[in-house]
């Protein structure tokens, strides 16, 4: 009874002995096969410095997508796995090296994963001298009013193509075409640029002719509306600024998705002089370059060296006079272009010699709400009232603002201010007007309506 024990503790010794012989056995066959079949140094190389990022492509330029090349990747891939025989082939050991060789060998290390950049500056400082782009829709008669010689104000709304929720939002409310008794008049054009998928928006040319022959308001050019081409946003608009609306007196210049005071842009331009420097914003002031590759404003030091960025108004929306305008469009054409266009145009300041002047009722980076805590964060319009300009804003808060702020029967505390229905808007019924005085203003609880402008 005991030797058959011992037989058969014999035999299941052995027997997992196979087992784990066989197992073995085949981890080293699997581990052979992915070997030799690439699997572990795919060719997917991506050159940092070559121009193979469509993240930014001037339109008329040929740069190489990212899709091609996962496509020679792959018949690279396909060529390798045909013939494995070739590069199956394990290097045998030498006889007679010492072991202190292969143990002080460095063992290969395998490169990191490569990432794509979030911009291509090898490509973009390629085709930065490409500036100059034809106008495709045009609007030759905006500045040009019947008994003046151009508009009081001009208000330039940055936008793109897909975005006809935004621009219509715009022009029913705060950015509405119209004029004042005391013959101050206001237009309006939006600045677009060719989209960068159009498959994505089919018959967009069309449209976008339709919309300019309903409207009257479009300018687009030619040239891919893209983040790092807001650039020539600016270039492109101040050059049709002395083309075709040279007497113009102000301009407000901003972003879609912002809610503007009107009445309040046009009292803080009571009392300045069209014809001398004005640029009012929101400025921002010794701001450091963003070396973080993550960042969407990343910049390397062989595109701007310096260690901070000129003062600049962020550009959610500013102020600035027909004649600063008329002095920046030339000098926008000497300075070098920079992908970022708040700081380019407070390169083209520093150019000319103006000093921009912050204005706290400019909130182009947000605001804090007057409310105790978070959770009774609710609307109230008197605390917007008195500001100039609110960013980051859907259309629907743009609406829900415009009607509020325009409600004779809000009251503001200690304070009653009616709608401002003295505006005349364009197209209305005069008939239908009726002009109203706006009544005397007092202080607000928020806002301090005094001593905004700082030198």
């Amino acid at each position: 009874m005991v030797q058959l024990r011992r037989l058969l503790r014999v035999k299941g010794d052995v027997l997992c002995s196979m087992l784990l012989l066989l197992l073995f056995c085949l981890l080293f066959y699997a581990r052979k096969v992915i070997l030799s079949s690439g699997w572990d140094n795919l060719p997917l190389k991506l050159e940092m410095n070559s121009s193979t990022s469509n993240s930014r492509t001037l339109l008329g330029t040929v740069g190489s997508k990212l899709a091609p090349r996962l496509a020679d990747v792959k018949q690279a891939h396909k060529t390798k796995t045909k013939t494995p025989q070739a590069e199956a082939k394990i290097p045998v050991k030498a006889k007679g090296k010492s072991k202190s060789r292969h143990k002080n060998a460095s063992k290969p290390t395998r490169p990191p994963l490569p990432t794509l950049p979030p911009f291509d500056f090898k490509t973009y400082l390629n085709a930065k001298d490409n500036r100059n782009f034809s106008l495709l829709i045009d609007q030759p008669d905006k500045c040009h009013i019947e008994g003046q010689h151009a508009p009081y104000l001009l208000i330039a709304i940055k936008s793109v193509a897909a975005d006809f929720d935004k621009r219509q939002v715009v022009r029913r409310t705060w950015g509405r075409e119209g004029s004042f008794p005391n013959g101050v008049t206001v237009r309006t054009v939006f600045l677009l640029g060719v989209p960068r998928n159009q498959s994505a928006l089919p018959l967009w040319d069309r449209l976008l002719a339709y919309e300019s022959q309903s409207f009257k308001d479009i300018l687009l050019w030619d040239f891919e509306d893209t983040f790092f081409n807001l650039t020539l946003k600016e270039t492109h608009f101040l050059t049709w600024v002395i083309s075709s609306c040279a007497h113009i007196k102000f301009i407000f210049k901003g972003d879609a998705d912002v809610y503007v005071n009107i009445e309040n842009i046009l009292e803080l331009l009571e009392g300045q002089e069209p014809e001398e420097d004005l640029f009012v914003g929101d400025i921002i002031v010794n701001a450091k370059p963003i070396r973080r590759r993550s960042s969407k404003y990343f910049v390397p030091e062989f595109v701007y060296g310096g260690s901070l960025y000129p003062s600049y108004a962020g550009g959610g929306g500013f102020v600035m006079s027909g004649h600063t305008a008329r002095r920046l469009g030339p000098a926008c054409q000497q300075v070098e272009l920079f992908p970022i266009d708040d700081v380019f145009l407070g390169m083209c300041l520093q150019q000319i010699g103006v000093k921009p002047s912050r204005h706290q009722g400019f909130r182009t980076f947000g605001i804090p709400r007057p409310s105790a805590a978070p959770h009774l964060q609710t609307f109230d319009p008197c605390f917007y009232r008195e500001l100039m300009v609110v960013h980051s804003l859907s259309v629907p808060q743009i609406w829900l603002m415009w009607n509020m702020l325009h409600d004779p029967k809000v009251s503001c505390h200690n304070r009653s201010r009616a709608a401002s229905d003295h505006f005349s808007w364009k197209f209305e019924n005069k008939a239908e007007t009726k002009a109203q005085s706006p009544v005397d203003r007092v202080d607000t609880d928020y806002i301090d309506t005094h001593a905004f402008i700082t030198p």
